[in-house]
């Protein structure tokens, strides 16, 4: 069993869109919403809700675990302890936005059907989050 001082760091993405904190709350907080800029899903902004995300790979169990409209939300994803958490901060008409990822493993554990590390794992799924905040987000909520 590994200690938190062995476990990779969360990934954190923050950015401002130019857009109301409304607009963006509806965007990552309503299953049509993320659909539209990150994968289908079953999601409702209800705690405790169990929901699947469908990724290109996998269909993946999710559960609700905070809901505090228009600041924040958080459910857990997958079967590796993965949290993901969206913060909003109002911004006089615009709103500051991040994407938390933590729940990481031990760098070297082994992870998924692609017996990858969570190293690896994580080094992907940082810069995928780049382009679906910054780029696919950004066009949803500033359209």
């Amino acid at each position: 069993m590994t200690n938190n001082q062995d476990k990779l760091p969360e990934v954190r993405k923050t950015t401002i869109f130019n857009a109301p904190i409304e607009k963006v709350w509806e965007a990552v907080s309503t299953s049509e919403g993320i659909a539209g800029w990150f994968m289908p899903n079953d999601f409702e902004p209800k705690v405790g809700h169990e929901f699947t995300i469908h990724s290109p790979f996998e269909k993946s169990p999710c559960k609700v675990l905070e809901v505090n409209p228009p600041n924040g939300l958080s459910f857990s994803w997958g079967v590796f302890g993965w949290e993901i958490s969206f913060e909003l901060k109002d911004l006089d008409g615009k709103t500051e936005f991040t994407l938390v990822h933590s729940g990481w493993g031990a760098p070297n554990d082994i992870v998924g059907p692609a017996g990858e590390t969570f190293t690896v794992v994580r080094d992907r799924m940082s810069k995928g989050w780049d382009s679906i905040v910054s780029d696919r987000l950004r066009k949803v909520v500033e359209e």
